[in-house]
């Protein structure tokens, strides 16, 4: 038996509206929103609000295995140990090359942005496995 892609684009895949992180964040509150909502990753947004980095769980546990022990709480702010990019694709953009980024760039979550910049979602393996048939 064979699985077809059931999707033609981006648009297709994705979680629509997804949340964000406040550049001004501290780890404790990124551990809290990721946790809290059963997110791996959260784009990370300046006071315009464009797009700066992505903090994803991994971040979190590198931070707190490097982190020197007996600080309570963790005040760091998550531009300091985000990544800084975030891996984006156009809602059009077509189904087979967003898998092929996926693989490509070895990550487990791409943005989806409108022509101005702006995330409208977001595409995990997940939203991927959910188009297959």
């Amino acid at each position: 038996m064979s699985l077809k892609l059931q999707a033609s684009t981006a648009a297709d895949i994705m979680t629509a509206g997804p949340t964000s992180l406040d550049a001004s964040a501290t780890v404790t509150e990124a551990t809290a929103f990721l946790t809290a909502r059963g997110f791996g990753a959260a784009v990370v947004i300046d006071e315009a609000g464009h797009a700066i980095g992505v903090v994803t769980k991994t971040d979190v546990l590198v931070h707190a295995r490097q982190r020197q022990p007996g600080l309570e709480p963790d005040d760091t702010p998550v531009t300091e140990f985000m990544t800084p990019a975030v891996f984006s694709v156009r809602p059009d953009t077509p189904a087979a090359s967003v898998v092929e980024q996926l693989l490509v760039l070895n990550v487990h979550h791409l943005f989806v942005a409108d022509p101005t910049g702006v995330i409208i979602g977001v595409i995990s393996p997940i939203d991927v496995l959910r188009k297959l048939a």
